[in-house]
């Protein structure tokens, strides 16, 4: 089983650099975030084609959802219920079987002082009672998807001048420690303990294979029973180089039985 999430930054823009990457390494399932763009304009023909079921919610130029996946989900739902905005076009879950989903584009912040700071705090906070009145560790579950949170000083280059940054503030990497304390495990990291792996790259600056001044902020953390199962993980540079990449880059995990 292979799972895999990205970052598309526009699945419009992007769609032919998904259904080329789809093709070319067969994922079972792909997240996608920030695929930009209102359910009624979402591309989902193309990619059915390309032999996806797709569940998707959006919103115009900002935000947005999609899970692609080899087999139908059992079910499939939108954004947290707790009373507080539900952020549909931030949170997809799905079932498969044993297998529970969770695919999420946790915001940004914008800056320190910026109400969006706290609110991303918050959610964080929101998502972790989510996770603890919906799962228990010993089940298979998958959160994936853009977290906007370096966690650790070897997740971003120059992490001293990062201490400001609202993806690498302490205040976020405790929100998003707190999160993942319910009970997952990184599973690049299980592969891939060594400094310098980023997955995302700031436009503004040339990008090469070889370029070591990124973030990694994508992730794939499972539970323990699906972590044990996990036999491989990469971030896959290839698509940055193409014409008109995202800022991101896919992030792969293959689970075995």
């Amino acid at each position: 089983m292979r799972i895999a999430t990205f970052n598309c930054n526009s699945i419009r823009t992007r769609l032919d650099a998904v259904i080329a990457w789809l093709r070319q390494h067969e994922p079972d399932l792909l997240a996608l975030q920030e695929t930009k763009v209102v359910d009624a304009l979402f591309p989902l023909e193309p990619l059915r084609d390309a032999g996806y079921h797709v569940a998707f919610r959006g919103m115009k130029a900002y935000n947005g959802v999609a899970l692609l996946s080899r087999a139908e989900p059992d079910c499939v739902q939108f954004g947290l219920d707790d009373g507080g905005p539900a952020d549909e076009p931030r949170l997809l879950y799905a079932r498969f079987g044993a297998l529970h989903i969770v695919n999420t584009y946790v915001p940004q912040g914008r800056a320190i002082d910026h109400p969006m700071f706290q609110y991303k705090l918050e959610w964080f906070a929101r998502l972790r009672r989510w996770f603890d009145a919906r799962f228990t560790p010993k089940q298979s579950v998958l959160w994936l998807g853009d977290l906007n949170v370096a966690a650790e000083p070897i997740d971003v280059n120059n992490p001293e001048k990062r201490e400001q940054h609202v993806c690498y503030h302490a205040e976020a990497r405790r929100a998003f420690g707190e999160s993942r304390a319910w009970g997952f495990e990184d599973v690049f990291r299980r592969f891939h303990p060594e400094a310098g792996h980023y997955s995302f790259f700031d436009y503004r600056k040339p990008f090469s294979p070889d370029q070591k001044e990124g973030w990694r902020i994508d992730y794939l953390l499972a539970s323990p029973p699906l972590a044990a199962r996990a036999r491989n993980s990469w971030i896959d540079l290839e698509p940055r180089s193409a014409l008109r990449p995202s800022d991101h880059v896919p992030v792969v995990a293959d689970f075995g039985d």
